[in-house]
């Protein structure tokens, strides 16, 4: 051990394939970064300044414009340097406090979901107690446990990269510091942080999409047992769905890309992670703001003052 490097600072060479063209990215990127930005904070704004729009379920889509607004700020300022400039280094702590935040924001989106359905089942099979329900002060029972969740599985997780010792490779072939990315350089077995990154996966946003699937189970039995109309019931809860659906499946591929053997190439994991990163929280304000018509009123009367 005495002839061996220990690493404290990182290169991240993501998209190092494309060579002289890696500077490119720069546009791609930039213009989704600040589609991202403007269309989360428009969402946010008209929800903050319209009394009509204080509703539960507006609100959670107002936090999930805020935790997507996040998500971007704290990686791709560094990966669009990166492309331009060639700054491509990272300290170790750095890199730990890059990962604490991106994971924790990501578990974030998911917990929302997880409200926004518990909302959707109260509003539609309880309809006579939802906004007694809903009160800030009885959902809280559902929204701390889901939080404490969060933040011990994240400070585990990367605590116990935080206790690694790196010396096969300075070099991180990715553009941001992904939690098995970092995990591979390390000497030694990891079989630990393996472990306890499934078990972060299965814990969050599996449990989190067994729960909101079940959720919706309940919903639409409830609503076809009861003889209603399912048409504005249906109409509620297809925008949920379908950002579900987006935001969920592009995570899980995202994460167990790097933990399930397969013959992707490195570029194509990168940037399905990048994806991940970018793509929810640029989907996410446009469904929302096009699907909910007291929203996308309000953003068109905003838009055209």
């Amino acid at each position: 051990m005495k002839n061996v490097t220990l690493h404290n600072f990182f290169i991240l060479d993501g998209f190092s394939e494309l060579g002289a063209l890696r500077p490119f990215l720069f546009i791609p990127f930039s213009i989704l970064f600040v589609v991202s930005l403007s269309a989360n904070f428009l969402l946010l704004y008209v929800v903050a300044v319209q009394r009509s729009l204080h509703s539960p379920m507006c609100i959670l889509m107002a936090a999930m414009a805020l935790v997507d607004l996040s998500i971007p700020v704290f990686c791709i300022p560094h990966m669009l340097l990166s492309f331009l400039l060639d700054w491509r280094g990272i300290s170790l702590t750095g890199c730990l406090v890059q990962m604490f935040f991106i994971h924790f924001a990501g578990t974030c989106q998911s917990t929302l979901l997880v409200w926004m359905a518990l909302d959707r089942y109260f509003a539609i099979c309880k309809p006579l107690t939802y906004h007694e329900r809903m009160a800030f002060p009885r959902f809280l029972k559902f929204m701390v446990p889901l939080v404490v969740r969060n933040v011990l599985l994240n400070s585990v997780l990367v605590g116990l990269v935080g206790t690694l010792s790196f010396c096969a490779s300075n070099v991180m072939n990715h553009c941001f510091c992904e939690h098995m990315a970092l995990v591979q350089l390390a000497c030694g077995s990891t079989a630990i942080n393996n472990l306890v990154g499934l078990l972060t996966i299965f814990l969050n946003p599996v449990a989190d999409f067994i729960f909101i699937a079940g959720s919706y189970v309940v919903i639409f039995s409830s609503v076809l047992k009861s003889g209603k109309s399912g048409a504005r019931a249906l109409h509620t809860c297809v925008t949920h769905i379908v950002v579900i659906t987006a935001s969920l499946t592009i995570a899980l591929v995202a994460f167990l890309s790097y933990r399930i053997t397969n013959g992707l190439p490195a570029a194509v994991r990168v940037f399905i992670s990048t994806l991940y990163m970018l793509f929810p929280s640029c989907f996410n304000p446009i469904i929302y703001g096009l699907r909910t018509a007291e929203i996308r009123k309000h953003i068109l009367i905003t838009l055209t003052c």
